[in-house]
């Protein structure tokens, strides 16, 4: 199993994912410094990885922590909360999992230091169990949902990288493909940072899923031909209404399957929805550096000099969305979940 995110002895080890797919490396981690900057540089990416990854960042804080009392180690957690929660403001899971972190650790400050410290670092593994299981869960809801030899589009990577290790989206095709279900799978590149390309397919390569990696701009194409059956894609944050926050240009694949008569699914766990926000439009938008867009594989494709507007994320309407995959079950539009 592809395992992107463990604990091993007094240290986080992430698979760096900005080598993939030339190099597989493990970075380990033992400041919650480096890990707020490995989720920063996208080291570690996908709402649910991320919030994995946060958790155990917190969990390393109250073991950096030289505080000499209870009220100064969560002091000291609180900081790097807010340091951690800085690094990337569209995936809710992100402030999820800090938020139960710090509640974790506010329920049992009665216990002494090192017992603390230890339940923190349970909490966190709790969080990657938890993520594993939910995944296995939302696969088995959504691979009903696709038909016998099904071609299914996907965009960005929301596999076993964007998560403790099964995936959502890619955790739905897994899940079609043991079943006998999946015929080919369409991989959109998904530019600028080319997560499709880079991540999704090295996964299908290596669950043995067949596919074929396609620019973006060809998605609409190899609908018109017929030749896309479903679309699956991920969510960094679903609003209460079911608007939904995905990698950019998801939106654009939202509407072309739309247009063709394809249905087009979102897959996530149940933590990424966000009820506090109304609808999408209230949904923070991150933007990256432009050199993103202005170079590519480090050749400049673009005049240092041209202004760039680098969202990362966009935010596709509910009523484009046939359902909603969760561990929970499916939802569908109007969306109101519980």
């Amino acid at each position: 199993m592809i395992t992107p995110i463990r604990w091993e002895g007094d240290r986080l080890l992430l698979l760096d994912q900005t080598l993939l797919p030339g190099e597989e490396r493990e970075r380990e981690y033992t400041r919650w410094q480096d890990v707020a900057e490995a989720i920063r540089t996208l080291v570690v990416r996908g709402a649910p990885a991320i919030g994995c990854a946060a958790a155990f960042g917190l969990a390393l804080a109250a073991r950096q922590s030289g505080a000499e009392d209870v009220d100064g180690l969560l002091h000291d957690l609180g900081e790097a909360g807010k340091g951690l929660a800085a690094t990337r403001p569209t995936a809710v899971n992100l402030f999820w999992a800090l938020d139960r972190m710090r509640g974790v650790a506010h329920a049992v400050r009665g216990l002494p230091r090192p017992a603390l410290r230890e339940r923190l670092l349970a909490e966190a593994q709790a969080i990657l169990e938890e993520d594993l299981a939910g995944n296995r869960a939302l696969g088995a809801h959504g691979a009903s949902l696709v038909p016998e030899h099904a071609r299914i589009l996907t965009h960005c990577n929301a596999g076993a990288l964007a998560t403790a290790g099964y995936g959502t989206a890619a955790g739905v095709i897994r899940a079609a493909h043991e079943r006998g279900r999946v015929a080919m799978v369409w991989v959109d590149e998904t530019r600028p940072v080319m997560q499709g390309s880079r991540l999704t397919a090295w996964e299908m390569v290596k669950e043995g899923i067949p596919h074929r990696l396609i620019s973006d701009v060809a998605a609409g194409f190899v609908m018109k031909r017929g030749e896309v059956d479903l679309v699956v894609t991920g969510a960094d944050r679903i609003a209460a209404n079911g608007d939904t926050a995905n990698k950019i240009g998801t939106y654009s694949v939202a509407v072309l399957a739309r247009h063709h008569g394809i249905p087009f699914y979102v897959a996530a766990p149940f933590s990424t929805i966000d009820a506090s926000i109304p609808s999408g439009t209230a949904i923070p938008i991150e933007e990256r550096d432009a050199d993103e867009v202005r170079r590519m594989g480090g050749r400049q494709t673009a005049p240092a000099e041209t202004p760039v507007y680098n969202p990362a994320f966009d935010v596709t309407p509910a009523e484009l969305i046939s359902g909603i995959i969760t561990e929970r079950g499916v939802f569908r539009f109007p969306y109101a979940f519980r």
